[in-house]
């Protein structure tokens, strides 16, 4: 898979490099290439094929700044050069925004996802005068989880709707996978998850559920822990978030800031 082979990569060269001793400065290399939008997404697809011949992107686009694609493969978010040449592993930082930054391809790739998640198979907690609509994938029994469940009734007083997507971090056929199916089938799912995050016990039940698709669907998404919030234009704003924190934050996107 392209994301142990990214690791092992990784892995390797910090290795290696602890491993060398000191010695002349290396030649400069030369910068990558300006490339054709078409031409630059097939040098990179090649190129990361000769890490992992398996490999199958889910999105390549242009990066949020020049000379380098977007590239979203297994969950991971990755940027090359667009000679192919240059991987970096890491999320984009906007000084002048004060924020992460995505492209807008990646914004509305995300944003397809997560509309195709009917409402009827979330969890909401809406607020009175919604100005704002978050889509957080969540567990059960994580900590932050929990402290952003309490927060839920100023979520919602500073207009802030909360859609809640289940990720049993642990894993599907885990204990938390099926307690979280439990949840999703409850009479009063809203109940069921505000006693499942206060450390209640969870009556077991069972149904037509779409746990395991809003799983795979956070994997999709690059999702690695939880929670994991998403403002409504694909704009991933990080893990827990105090409310007014998070309302700057979807202050600033809805103003632009997020790219």
């Amino acid at each position: 898979m392209l994301r142990v082979a990214i690791a092992a990569l990784f892995g390797a060269l910090s290795l290696t490099a602890c491993a060398q001793q000191p010695s002349a400065p290396a030649a400069k290399t030369t910068a990558a290439a300006p490339a054709a939008a078409g031409d630059a997404d097939q040098r990179v697809r090649t190129a990361l094929q000769q890490l992992d011949p398996t490999f199958k992107p889910d999105f390549i686009g242009a990066a949020p700044f020049a000379g380098f694609r977007e590239v979203l493969v297994g969950g991971q978010v990755l940027y090359v050069s667009d000679d192919g040449r240059y991987l970096m592993q890491s999320q984009p930082y906007d000084i002048q925004n004060k924020g992460p930054v995505s492209s807008q391809g990646l914004l509305t790739y995300r944003r397809k996802l997560l509309d195709g998640v009917p409402t009827n198979e979330r969890i909401v907690f809406a607020a009175p005068n919604a100005k704002y609509t978050v889509s957080v994938f969540t567990d059960i029994e994580c900590g932050y989880c929990r402290k952003l469940h309490q927060d839920i009734a100023e979520l919602n007083r500073n207009g802030i709707t909360v859609e809640y997507l289940a990720f049993p971090r642990m894993g599907l056929g885990s204990q938390d996978y099926t307690d979280m199916i439990s949840v999703w089938c409850a009479a009063d799912r809203k109940q069921a998850l505000t006693a499942a995050k206060t450390g209640k016990a969870v009556t077991p039940k069972n149904c037509t559920n779409p746990v395991a698709m809003q799983y795979k669907l956070g994997q999709q998404m690059g999702v690695n822990g939880t929670p994991a919030i998403f403002a409504a234009d694909g704009t991933q704003l990080g893990g827990y978030l105090p409310p007014a924190q998070l309302k700057a934050a979807l202050v600033r996107v809805s103003a632009g800031g997020s790219r």
